[in-house]
């Protein structure tokens, strides 16, 4: 499925993309420049962090997991209180192509 950058809304916006043939949930927050991403997981048991699809709690400017309340800033995705405490969420690489199409690579795209 094609993505543009044009197709998203602001703040976090959840989708299934392809990353390395495989379909995968993650988060975009809209919001930032350049586009930031994660799986749609919480490393405290594994679940989405929508509490129903697409829908996100924010509490102060940071994601909320739905499932046990782990808080997640949003810069790094960086879990700052609950169960999961220091851990981060699993970053996904946002590629922005000349034609404004996105594509999504597993980890920071460093790799």
């Amino acid at each position: 499925m094609l993505i543009r950058r044009s197709d998203l809304t602001s703040g976090l916006v959840a989708l299934d993309v392809d990353i390395d043939g495989e379909t995968m949930p993650i988060i975009v927050d809209c919001d930032r420049s350049p586009l930031r991403a994660w799986l749609n997981c919480c490393p405290h048991q594994g679940r989405r962090l929508d509490y129903v699809p697409g829908k996100f709690l924010i509490h102060k400017e940071q994601l909320v997991c739905a499932a046990h309340g782990a808080t997640f800033e949003l810069s790094e995705g960086l879990c700052v209180g609950g169960p999961c405490r220091g851990e981060h969420l699993s970053p996904v690489a946002v590629l922005e192509e000349p034609d404004g199409s996105l594509r999504f690579l597993r980890g920071d795209g460093g790799t």
